[in-house]
């Protein structure tokens, strides 16, 4: 009996040697979790995997936190912890509270430095001892890397999304730690940029009107000036922007665009449908202009059409209401043309994208294109009204009470990702003897566009008294910053690389939040089982242990 049970040791020894031996030869995890919250999306681990020198992550995420900000901490450390794991040594972070200093002046002096750094504090409310207190907060985190830095803001909750509770708006901050950190550590270690172009020569905004999305472009990317009319094709570089041309293009610059995209070249087309002719001061006459792009992007699926949307979610834009005396009385006011796009589709550029602020947008439709994949990417809310040009705006509307039977279009889409491989708009139409025949493609390499009915996304204000660019987004009304920036930056690095860490914004991570009236009603009887049951349970165990006890060395003795 001795001799078999020490058979059976040295087996189930050898057994835990052998998968000890085997664990440390082949890594694998397992997540058992339904919406696989601890996997890393393939682009972060190769990003992780191939660091050649240490990470190190600062996070202002310590200290007596409120309960949902506890939820964010644990996810970012758990991030962070998963990080770990695919880089090694390479990844090192630690979590620091900013304000737990007594000295007022050194805190201050701390805000204002991570002020200067793009880490903005957040002022929240909490209950402690029955009372209602006001806590400062800093959301975000710095990365360094081989003598760099860049910041990290961690909380990304949809400012303009009306009926979202406060566990919901830093569950969007949960689901983004993953993309947030994976994008700053990319931004940092990237040795080779991708080629990315402004298209320029028909008109448009000025550079300075370009600024903050050129500054947050070459953070990733190498950007270029590219005068169309001067350059032969586009080759060499990834991607080309364009943005509010006001003048029509001709065809051999045209021409130049379709071969880049039929190629494999991806483009982001921020155009208007209709351009507006100020009568008055208190109104604008909108018309229909032609770019000479319609016929471009029909071929490859999409149509711009000649009106515009009117929403009832809207930004405000400041109104002389009448006299208050001998001064003008200026009250913001709603105004319809300028809808605050607060619906977007399951992309992930724009999942949990805070919302995007729009000025003077068209409606869009989708035509034929063979193989060619449409996804809808904005839209706005479902009280739409559109309005057909040419038509007359008279600012003195957003005076008046909108009619809400008026507002019954429905969700209308603004933007459109196109993929697939692109037929050419002039197959057919260049002949033998055509100079171009040689280089020419009908058909070629899987390419990427986006073509976005609102010409002003990607243009920033500027400052009337100094001059200086405003930030992407920014309403000098209402003092918000929509998500104009982030959202041309997602669709960018989409379009160069779909596969690569913008994957990691698809993660969802599902709240399943208690019924608090079936909590408040049955909290005793559940408490009650919670403690009674084990205690139960243990009982009966040790009853029948005892029985089965008795019952074996009955008569023995």
């Amino acid at each position: 009996m001795k001799r078999k049970n020490l058979l059976y040791f040295f087996i189930g020894l050898g057994g835990l040697i052998v998968l000890n031996v085997l664990a440390a030869q082949f890594f694998f995890r397992v997540d058992l979790t339904e919406d696989q919250r601890y996997t890393i999306a393939p682009a972060t681990r190769r990003l992780l995997e191939n660091l050649d020198e240490q990470v190190f992550v600062t996070v202002y995420l310590a200290g007596d936190l409120p309960a949902g900000f506890q939820r964010l901490r644990t996810a970012v450390r758990e991030r962070l912890e998963e990080f770990e794991v695919y880089g090694g040594r390479n990844i090192r972070f630690q979590f620091t509270d900013p304000l737990a200093v007594n000295d007022k002046r050194l805190r201050n002096r701390t805000l204002i430095e991570l002020g200067r750094k793009g880490l903005k504090p957040t002022n929240v409310f909490d209950n402690e001892g029955g009372k209602r207190i006001e806590k400062i907060i800093i959301p975000g985190a710095v990365v360094q890397y081989g003598g760099k830095e860049t910041s990290v803001m961690l909380l990304r909750g949809n400012q303009a999304t009306k009926g979202l509770s406060a566990q919901q708006i830093l569950n969007q901050s949960v689901e983004n730690v993953e993309y947030e950190l994976a994008s700053a550590i990319k931004e940092l270690t990237a040795k080779q940029k991708r080629r990315v172009g402004l298209i320029r020569g028909y008109g448009g905004p000025a550079p300075i009107q370009l600024a903050d999305l050129i500054n947050g472009l070459q953070e990733n990317y190498d950007v270029f000036q590219v005068n169309l009319p001067g350059q032969p094709t586009l080759q060499g570089l990834d991607a080309v922007l364009v943005i509010k041309p006001d003048s029509a293009f001709t065809e051999a610059d045209k021409y130049k665009l379709d071969q880049f995209i039929v190629n494999g070249g991806k483009a982001l087309f921020f155009v208007d449908a209709l351009k507006s002719d100020t009568l008055n001061k208190a109104s604008t006459l909108v018309v229909p202009q032609d770019l000479n792009l319609g016929d471009l992007f029909f071929r490859y699926g999409v149509r711009l059409n000649d009106n515009m949307v009117q929403d009832l979610n809207a930004a405000l834009i400041p109104l002389n209401v009448g006299r208050l005396g001998d001064r003008p009385q200026i009250q913001p006011m709603p105004w319809r043309f300028f809808p605050l796009v607060n619906t977007f589709s399951d992309h992930p550029t724009v999942r949990n994208l805070d919302a995007v602020y729009v000025r003077y947008a068209g409606s869009m439709d989708t035509v034929r294109a063979a193989g060619i994949e449409k996804t809808p990417l904005l839209f706005t809310s479902k009280y739409t009204k559109i309005v057909n040009a040419p038509v007359q705006v008279d600012f003195n509307e957003a005076r008046t009470e909108p009619d809400p039977a008026s507002f019954g279009a429905g969700n209308e889409p603004l933007a459109y990702l196109l993929e697939g491989r692109f037929r050419s708009l002039y197959a057919n139409r260049i002949t033998p003897n055509d100079p171009r025949a040689k280089s020419f493609k009908t058909t070629g390499r899987p390419s990427r566009l986006v073509v976005c009915s609102d010409g002003d996304i990607p243009i920033n204000d500027i400052d009337p008294q100094t001059d200086r660019f405003l930030p992407l987004g920014l309403d000098r009304f209402s003092g918000n910053t929509f998500a104009n920036k982030d959202f041309v930056l997602n669709l960018v690095g989409y379009l160069v690389e779909p596969a690569g860490i913008i994957t990691a914004r698809a993660k969802e991570v599902v709240l399943r939040p208690l019924d608090k009236l079936k909590v408040q009603n049955e909290r005793v009887q559940w408490q009650a089982l919670n403690v009674g049951l084990p205690l139960v349970l243990i009982a009966l165990f040790g009853l029948l242990h005892a029985f089965l006890r008795k019952r074996k060395f009955a008569g023995q003795g």
